[in-house]
């Protein structure tokens, strides 16, 4: 196939289930718009509650976040990004988000490459999120919860 055959396509928000990020955080819910194999990515909104901190992370590629709505920041780091604020986040860098919004939740937009490694305290592994991840989590909450899945890895 040539890249003139493949079809431009809208994904529709209203479309999609917000999906818990569990174990990580219950509270926490992702809606997954695509997520693609071939480059090891994944097109994720996240919606965090105010005042919550999610576990330390490492990246194995790179993130740009975009925030839509509340204020967040990276405990290691002296911003806060708002409405409006694109992170970007470079390969091999380690972080640990929380959201510094005092109500609501805190709305953001990621584009990841690769994989997040979650870290405990003493730097332990507590587990690796990627494309693959994602759509397992995805595919058992549709299934969990009746939804119908689309297929969040065709391109097109």
């Amino acid at each position: 196939m040539y890249h003139e055959h493949v079809h431009t396509s809208v994904i529709d928000d209203e479309a999609l289930p917000w999906v818990p990020f569990a174990p990580y955080a219950s509270d926490v819910f992702l809606k997954y718009f695509k997520l693609d194999p071939i480059r090891g990515e994944m097109i994720v909104l996240m919606k965090v509650p105010a005042g919550l901190e999610l576990p330390r992370h490492h990246h194995s590629g790179t993130v740009i976040a975009y925030t839509i709505e509340g204020r967040w920041k990276y405990k290691e780091h002296d911003w806060i990004a708002g409405p409006g604020s694109v992170v970007f986040e470079t390969a091999a860098s380690s972080h640990t988000p929380e959201a510094v919004s005092r109500e609501g939740h805190v709305l953001v937009l990621n584009i990841v490459v690769g994989d997040l490694i979650f870290l405990s305290e003493q730097g332990q592994v507590l587990g690796i999120e990627n494309w693959k991840t994602g759509l397992q989590r995805y595919l058992t909450f549709c299934e969990r919860a009746g939804v119908t899945p689309r297929d969040l890895t065709a391109f097109g």
